[in-house]
């Protein structure tokens, strides 16, 4: 593995957080790519100071991003570590202007992620976790000075936060609710004493690494950058997130850049 700072991935985030809301406050247009989904002038500047500050500070190390995703497999699978990332997660969220969308960049080794960052520009929270470390917050992350990773963990908050609780809490898709995730939650709610919540973007990840919410079933299409960097938090704060197919742990680089559903558990 290779060294990451995660001071560098806090400045990388907040860069292109301000890029973002650079756009958010004004007026901008949208397109529509050929996958159907869509496309801001946010999501092009986002991952346009991402990738710079990436090649500048680790240089060698592939990027596959989002808004660089035409990389054919011939070329990915020889790839043993890559950043993945999604320079603005959350487009539906951004264009609805209710604060949810956020900065993805996850550090992927042989398959699984190894470090994660999601910054939430609106509500300037920044989350990091990596394996060994564990998981953090990061409150007012833009107002936040560390002088290094061991100052940027002495300002943040462990995750998880909060207690496993009598209640099961249940977090599902603002924008993606489908009937088999309805139906989780009912199959739940047989035995337990369920409450449903609802969030945007990777937040539904940090939502479980803050131990908020017990589940996120994700039975409806979803991207590797989208999942990258939320499953590495999930995971450094004892979370899993596995494969709907066969119940085993998510992996990443597979041709098809399209993920299969998946479990999140605190």
């Amino acid at each position: 593995m290779i060294n990451v700072s995660l001071k560098n991935m806090l400045d990388i985030s907040l860069k292109a957080g301000r890029r973002i809301l650079d756009v958010y406050d004004k007026d901008y247009s949208v397109e529509t790519k050929s996958d159907g989904s869509l496309l801001t002038e946010a999501d092009r500047r986002s991952h346009q100071v991402i990738v710079e500050q990436l090649r500048n500070g680790y240089e060698g190390v592939p990027i596959l991003s989002e808004e660089g995703s035409e990389i054919p497999y011939a070329v990915r699978e020889n790839w043993s570590i890559f950043f993945l990332v999604d320079p603005l997660d959350g487009t539906k969220e951004f264009i609805n202007k209710n604060g949810e969308f956020t900065v993805n960049i996850a550090l992927v080794e042989d398959g699984y992620p190894v470090m994660g960052v999601i910054y939430a520009p609106v509500l300037d929270v920044f989350y990091f976790g990596q394996p060994r470390l564990g998981a953090f917050k990061l409150e007012a992350a833009s107002l936040a000075d560390p002088f290094d990773d061991e100052a940027l963990i002495e300002q943040s908050i462990k995750l998880p936060i909060a207690d496993a609780g009598d209640i099961i809490n249940v977090i599902a898709s603002r924008s993606h609710m489908s009937e088999e995730t309805k139906m989780f939650i009912e199959e739940l709610r047989n035995s337990h004493a369920v409450d449903e919540i609802s969030a945007g973007s990777s937040l539904k990840f940090c939502l479980v690494a803050e131990g908020k919410a017990d589940y996120y079933p994700r039975y409806a299409p979803t991207m590797e950058w989208d999942t990258a960097a939320g499953q590495a938090i999930v995971e450094a704060a004892g979370g899993r997130m596995l494969r709907y197919e066969d119940n085993e742990r998510f992996y990443y680089n597979r041709e098809n850049l399209k993920n299969g559903w998946f479990l999140v558990e605190r």
